[in-house]
């Protein structure tokens, strides 16, 4: 049995400032910092005692803030790849999310989403995400180990479970799989039938509220 916990990185420094995330390297706060030692214990307590487990991570300061704390008490050396960020929004990275806001262009019900600009400069579109994303799930799940961990980011937690239930990338247009600030979600994979479930989506009650 494959188990890997998807981890959306807990409170981050853009979050009480009201700014736009994507690929502005904010920090974890005070809360967040406290909330990873709570997703950290979390795991522990999920992960057999003795088990090897492998920890992937964003490289972004709040998610491999996280993915550290969480490598510490499972004794996993976190591995950074670059291809787990945040949706990256361009221009409106790092200023108030007010401005994206007032720009932002929805993409539209029918016709081709996945390629829809949103009216913001140099902002990733939704297949620009999910085809690294799937490409990294793939390098991750290349390896034998029983137990993985992927630090990474709100949106992007959509596109690795997409990945995992193995939705073709085109069909990846309108999903998503909506994820908490340090939410767990757990995805499974039987020995026998190779069948992938989403076991949990989202659990935050480790978090206390």
């Amino acid at each position: 049995m494959r188990t890997v916990y998807v981890v959306a990185h807990p409170e981050a420094e853009h979050h009480l400032a009201r700014l736009v995330g994507g690929w502005h390297d904010s920090a974890l706060t005070d809360r967040g910092r406290a909330q990873a030692m709570l997703i950290a214990t979390r795991l522990r307590e999920l992960v057999p005692d003795g088990a090897v487990v492998q920890v992937y991570t964003s490289d972004l300061r709040r998610a491999s803030q996280t993915a550290d704390v969480i490598g510490a008490e499972l004794g996993a050396e976190p591995r950074s790849d670059k291809r787990l960020r945040e949706k990256s929004y361009g221009v409106a990275e790092g200023i108030p999310q007010v401005w994206l806001d007032a720009r932002f262009v929805p993409p539209p019900a029918t016709g081709d989403r996945m390629h829809h600009r949103e009216g913001v400069d140099g902002a990733e579109t939704r297949c620009d995400i999910a085809t690294r994303i799937y490409a990294a799930l793939d390098d991750i799940l290349a390896g034998d180990c029983a137990y993985q961990v992927v630090v990474t980011h709100g949106f992007a937690l959509t596109f690795v479970v997409a990945a995992w239930i193995g939705m073709p990338l085109a069909s990846a247009d309108r999903v998503i799989f909506r994820s908490s600030s340090g939410g767990i979600t757990v995805l499974q994979e039987d020995d026998d039938f190779h069948n992938r479930a989403v076991v949990t989506l989202n659990d935050t009650a480790h978090l206390g509220h």
